[in-house]
């Protein structure tokens, strides 16, 4: 689910990041979704198993108004109509609220297959104990 990403890279380095905040900004504004009353990770496809888990694992109240968003976008979509500016959704609200979730359970995934992968040898002293001991 995770793509690779150039955002250290670029925060990382104050002349690069002066030229691309706004051009992110703007790239942002030009997507349209805050226009619907969308935010960023309203737009994450939920086909995917790691997503419904993420998404089981919201707040109630994250949840609801998730499913809002999304309903009154659609009832936008529908009537090919744009929400009055004043229900857009401001830069400063378009905050990730299910990636980290998402970013969390891949985690946890890859802690458990790489212990479902670990390999622990016996050690042969237990071993010859054991046999010893019948």
């Amino acid at each position: 689910m995770s793509q690779p990403s150039l955002a250290p890279f670029i925060r990382s380095r104050p002349w690069l990041k002066r030229w691309m905040v706004p051009f992110a900004n703007w790239y942002a504004s030009a997507q349209g979704y805050r226009k619907l009353g969308l935010r960023a990770d309203d737009l994450i496809p939920e086909e995917n198993d790691t997503v419904q888990l993420a998404l089981k694992r919201l707040p109630p109240k994250e949840a609801y108004d998730r499913v809002f968003r999304l309903r009154r976008a659609f009832q936008a979509s529908l009537s090919h109509q744009l929400l009055p500016p004043e229900e857009h959704t401001k830069p400063e609200e378009d905050i990730a609220y299910l990636s980290p979730i998402i970013t969390e359970i891949e985690a946890e995934n890859q802690e458990r297959d790489d212990l479902e992968e670990m390999f622990v040898p016996k050690r042969k002293q237990v071993a010859a104990s054991v046999k010893k001991s019948h």
